[in-house]
Order: structure tokens, then C-alpha cells, then sequence
């Protein structure tokens, strides 16, 4: 099933194309929901789908300008944010596999970015797995103020293989 995963920009009208992905009510605390995320209308956020084959099947957020929210960020590095599986789809190891898409597919998607950072909930030992396996490596960096609590900084460097851009 991962075999057909993909990862693909959502713009900012499309939001019909991914309202229908929910997470757990006990997961919004961690990533809140795609409509939280377009009605948030972040200049320097752009959406991205996790699709399987043309299905979208979870949703994420590129912050541009993490570093102004984080201050623990690089300079000109990316933000992962609101990265959630639709409920239906969880335990296929969807989320695990898109986070290993993610290095080649942000590189493309913004050349000038050198690594994508998150931060990750220390009481969502699932997440953090999620991240460590798809390739993140734990800063070992605290962020306080989290909205569900501290948080992680887990941070993965950029793959650089040419093609196409998003």
C-alpha cells in the first residue's frame, strides 16, 4: 500500500480536496485539524497532501519561516506542522512512510531550505517514533511551550536528487 505514496502542495482554495482527513479526538491536541489550519491563513505556511495513489489521506504544514516560531530552528529552515493520517488509514505505517518522503519531496519543493525541523510532543510516544523511524533525529532540544506541553526538537537534513519541483 505505501508502495503507491505520495506526497503533493494543497493551495490555499483546495481546501475541499482534504477536509475530509480527521484525526482521533485525542490526536487534535497534538496536530488540531485541517480546517483549523486554513482558517489560521499563515502567510509564510504552505499545505502539502499525503496521498495514496489520488487519495488524500493526511495533511501536513511547511512553515517557511519557522525560525519566528521556533527559535530553536536553523536559519532557513523548514517547520513541520500540523501532520496528521486520516483516523480511517492509521496502522498501515502511512505516517512513517510519508516522513521518509519527506526529505527528497521538501528539497524539491524549496532548494534553498537545508533541513526541515519539528517539534513533538514528549507525551506522544507514537509521533516520536513516527519521526525517529522516517528519518528525524532527536536535537535533543527542549521547546516549553507547547500547547499540549514540552516538546521535542527533532530535526532531518534535506536530500538533494535534482527533479522536478513542487
Amino acid at each position: 500500500m505505501t508502495s503507491l505514496l505520495s506526497l503533493g502542495p494543497v493551495g490555499r482554495g483546495d481546501y475541499g480536496q482534504v477536509s475530509h482527513i480527521t484525526v482521533a479526538p485525542e490526536d487534535k491536541k497534538f496536530s488540531g485539524t485541517v480546517r483549523e489550519a486554513f482558517d489560521a491563513d499563515e502567510a509564510d505556511v504552505d499545505f502539502h497532501a499525503i496521498l495514496i495513489g489520488d487519495t488524500p489521506v493526511g495533511f501536513f504544514k511547511i512553515d517557511r519561516a519557522y525560525a519566528r516560531t521556533l527559535p530553536l530552528a536553523k536559519e532557513n529552515e523548514l517547520g513541520l506542522r500540523a501532520f496528521m493520517v486520516d483516523h480511517a488509514w492509521r496502522g498501515q505505517r502511512i505516517a512513517t512512510a510519508a516522513v521518509r518522503e519527506m526529505a527528497t519531496y521538501l528539497a524539491q519543493c524549496y532548494p534553498q531550505a537545508p533541513s526541515v525541523a519539528l517539534t513533538v510532543n514528549m507525551s506522544n510516544p507514537a509521533a516520536i517514533a513516527c519521526y525517529l523511524k522516517g528519518g528525524f533525529s532527536d536535537t535533543g532540544d527542549i521547546w516549553p511551550k507547547g500547547d499540549a506541553g514540552p516538546q521535542h526538537v527533532m530535526r532531518m537534513a534535506l536530500h538533494r536528487e535534482g527533479g522536478d519541483t513542487c
